[in-house]
């Protein structure tokens, strides 16, 4: 049998398995064969070269800032360089995004339009229940592949974007308090019991806002500069802390399944870990601190949870090697500098980070802190497949999977530019970081879209029901 494209030469790196030198030969977009020596029509070259499995990545957000359309192609596209081949975004009704409520049954459609023909990756969506009616549609949402819910625990009675203690002015929700999360909790496990076939979730937002009001209402009065450390010490580790601890709590008493997103802090990594849960990562909460971004000056960095301290990107790596940390995203959200401004508090948080997952992890995570190969294709790509329904077409290279892949050099160093990212944004937090290990061919469902710093072709990626 001749297929259609041969990755030849190469160390295949299967999650939960180990590495193999071997061929890859894909047909019709998927893995058909691991040998040696098989033919192929379209042959590339990975000898001396690490070929890892498309990553997952399960916390995006497209659109947030931008239109739907065009947030979608170039940071899709921004997905190529760094070796994402599937993105799991958030959204949710309220202000940002399209700035409006109503029925998902009328939204929904509109976001999947929007993003048809315009995404680089496959692609799928993970939405927040901001009303009592969005609660009930979660069982019509689960039909429509939408396997993974969202709840904002510091938008609990307190607007930080507009510096308001009205949230409902920008969430456009009911009483969005712990009722509201129990409602939606009841709603999943309810579900769930209908579609044992899956693991539906809630995915959750952990910063408590109560405590937020205190902290932050002293760092303002307080006289030290307004910077990314004093973001931190206004959001401090303790507000994480609690609202696990609330979530924990509602989440045993309706046993549903929770994933917390994005852990910041040591106190964070400590509490999710007592709890029967998936816990998550980001890139920049992993190697990022507030001290260092504010030398280099500008609010680039903000982001909800803040960027902490040395001490504890050291402990999130360690709970990367040693299994307290189920995946790693980007958390990528295109925010351009104008929204940043130089007034910290009103300054929109967020930023692009996609295109630095494998980057990242090879670097800092292999390289410098001996995270295994096989750890890193399970944290990038076979872990987050399996919490969010995609395992057996995405999260590995095996025989049957889709053929998304990434060939990582392992000797290739550039340093981070906003330019050689491929996002529509116009800075970067990582700017002028030294990484070694990037993608030089990045394949989507068969298709070579990514080779040696350009894209090739158009967007081929399609939704992904889960």
């Amino acid at each position: 049998m001749k297929h259609d494209l041969v990755v030849k030469g190469g160390t295949l790196v299967l999650p939960y398995h180990g590495e193999i030198r071997a061929d890859l030969a894909v047909h019709d977009g998927r893995v058909v064969a691991i040998g040696e020596d098989l033919p192929g029509d379209e042959r590339v070259d990975a000898t001396g070269k690490i070929v890892f499995p498309g990553a997952v990545d399960a916390h995006f957000h497209i659109g947030i800032y931008r239109d739907l359309g065009l947030d979608a192609y170039e940071e899709t596209r921004s997905s190529l360089v760094g070796g994402a081949t599937t993105v799991l975004s958030y959204f949710r009704t309220g202000q940002h995004y399209l700035d409006r409520t109503g029925p998902y049954a009328e939204i929904f459609p509109e976001v999947l339009g929007a993003v048809a023909g315009r995404a680089f990756t496959d692609y799928g969506f993970h939405l927040a229940p901001m009303t009592v009616d969005q609660i009930g549609e979660i069982p019509w949402l689960v039909g429509q592949g939408v396997s993974s819910f969202k709840y904002y625990m510091f938008y609990k009675g307190f607007d930080l974007a507009a510096n308001s203690r009205d949230a409902q002015a920008f969430t456009m929700s009911d009483e969005y308090d712990l009722g509201h999360l129990l409602l939606i909790m009841e709603k999943i496990a309810e579900t769930q019991a209908a579609h044992p076939e899956r693991r539906l979730s809630l995915s959750l937002h952990c910063e408590q806002s109560e405590l937020m009001r205190v902290f932050i209402d002293r760092v303002r009065r307080s006289g030290a500069a307004q910077d990314l450390r004093a973001y931190h010490e206004g959001r401090p580790p303790l507000t994480e802390r609690l609202a696990i601890a609330e979530a924990a709590t509602l989440a045993a008493y309706t046993g549903v399944n929770v994933n917390f997103l994005h852990l910041s802090s040591a106190d964070a990594l400590a509490a999710a870990s007592q709890v029967n849960a998936r816990r998550e990562a980001t890139l920049h909460h992993l190697c990022l601190d507030c001290d260092t971004l504010d030398r280099r000056g500008g609010l680039g960095g903000k982001v909800n949870p803040p960027i902490r301290t040395p001490q504890d990107n050291e402990e999130l790596w360690a709970g990367v090697s040693d299994g307290r940390i189920d995946w790693v995203a980007s958390d990528h959200a295109c925010c351009m500098d104008e929204y940043k401004g130089d007034d910290l508090w009103p300054a929109r948080p967020g930023f692009g980070g996609t295109a630095l997952l494998y980057p990242v992890l090879f670097s800092e995570g292999h390289l410098r802190r001996g995270v295994p190969l096989t750890r890193l294709a399970e944290v990038a790509s076979g872990n987050p497949a399996r919490a969010y329904n995609l395992w057996g077409r995405k999260g590995s290279l095996a025989v049957g999977f889709d053929a998304d892949l990434t060939i990582v050099d392992p000797a290739l160093t550039q340093t981070v530019t906003t330019d050689l990212l491929l996002s529509g944004q116009d800075h970067c937090p990582f700017e002028g970081v030294d990484l070694t290990g990037w993608p030089v061919t990045t394949v989507v469902g068969g298709r070579v879209v990514y080779r040696d710093g350009k894209v090739a072709g158009e967007p081929s990626g399609s939704y992904v029901p889960r």
